[in-house]
């Protein structure tokens, strides 16, 4: 099963709004931040750091998100913080901007009852590992119907350390909606601590890490309410039908979309007079404050052919902080 929030990130349309790094879980190892995200008070809207509302809805805005997530560290610790972008977004796009946000407290009715107030459709809860197999009778299985009675969907959303049978004992109870499983994985935040306790990379892979993936596939897999999320999908797929999404909102006319959601233009020093001299249109190029941006098969056209001296082909990304991925040199 794939719920609503899984479908708009699988489509690249999810705004991922970081909104507090701190978090009193300080003993899972597995935590995948890094050290520009955990212990901070900063908010990210995607990569961007936010210094006001309007950069939040500048880039749900900028990427046309379907919808946004919400994480951090502990969102449930910055309630009122959470409950004022919920209802930016909300006011901004209206009640088919789907929410949901990530969790490793239970938080209490309360909370459950600003949150959803505040607009957000979808909590995902994620207990401590020590607990699972034996969280039914504790506050985790009371969250869950509290959630509901609220007004939110709630749902599990746990690393694949192992396979866990109990998950399956509350979807099958309908306490949760849906669990989603996220293949184990290493990151630049996490890589240290994964291997004191262990762990290792998949052999040929970045970021997965090398344990029982299959018998978690046994064991949950076949379930219609579990959805397996490998970290293949969330790295080629998501992230590069997210940067597309803003390659396709953002690009000029002249601007090259690449398979990776990258632009691709070219760039010269050359006099604008130039242009102008040359008759190329408006539309193909236009002028900086120290060079001029163009079509690059064009810029590579006047330069074969002697118009130009000199131009180069960059391709960045199209996030608000344009960092280039490649320059590639014409001559």
């Amino acid at each position: 099963m794939i719920s609503k929030g899984c479908e708009q990130c699988a489509k690249g349309g999810k705004m991922v709004l970081f909104v507090y790094g701190y978090c009193d879980q300080r003993d899972c190892f597995y935590c995948p931040l890094g050290e520009n995200r955990k212990n901070v008070t900063d908010v990210y809207a995607n990569e961007r750091l936010v210094e006001s509302d309007e950069d939040v809805l500048t880039e749900a805005h900028r990427m046309e998100a379907l919808g946004t997530s919400i994480t951090g560290g502990e969102p449930q610790e910055a309630l009122e913080r959470t409950c004022h972008y919920l209802s930016l977004l909300k006011d901004e796009f209206g009640e088919d901007h789907h929410t949901h946000l990530y969790t490793g407290i239970t938080g209490g009715r309360e909370n459950m009852r600003r949150l959803s107030e505040a607009g957000l459709d979808e909590i995902r809860f994620h207990p401590p590992l020590e607990q699972w197999g034996d969280l039914h009778g504790t506050e985790w299985e009371e969250i869950l119907y509290i959630a509901r009675e609220e007004g939110l969907t709630p749902a599990f959303e746990i690393p694949g350390i192992r396979p866990e049978t109990e998950f399956l004992e509350f979807l099958d109870e309908g306490a949760a909606e849906f669990c989603n499983v996220n293949e184990f994985e290493m990151s630049h935040g996490n890589y240290r601590r994964m291997q004191e306790a262990g762990f290792e990379l998949k052999e040929g892979h970045m970021s997965a890490v090398d344990n029982d993936r299959d018998a978690i596939l046994e064991v949950m897999g076949d379930h219609p309410k579990v959805y397996f999320c490998t970290s293949v999908f969330k790295d080629a797929a998501q992230h590069r039908r997210r940067l597309k999404r803003m390659a396709r909102t953002v690009r000029r006319a002249f601007d090259d979309v690449t398979d990776d959601g990258t632009l691709v233009y070219g760039k010269t020093r050359a006099d604008p007079a130039r242009f102008v001299e040359l008759g190329v249109p408006e539309e193909f190029y236009t002028v900086k404050s120290n060079h001029v941006e163009i079509a690059w098969w064009l810029l590579d056209e006047m330069i074969d052919e002697g118009d130009l001296e000199e131009g180069e082909i960059v391709e960045q990304y199209p996030t608000y902080d344009g960092q280039v991925v490649e320059r590639t040199p014409l001559a």
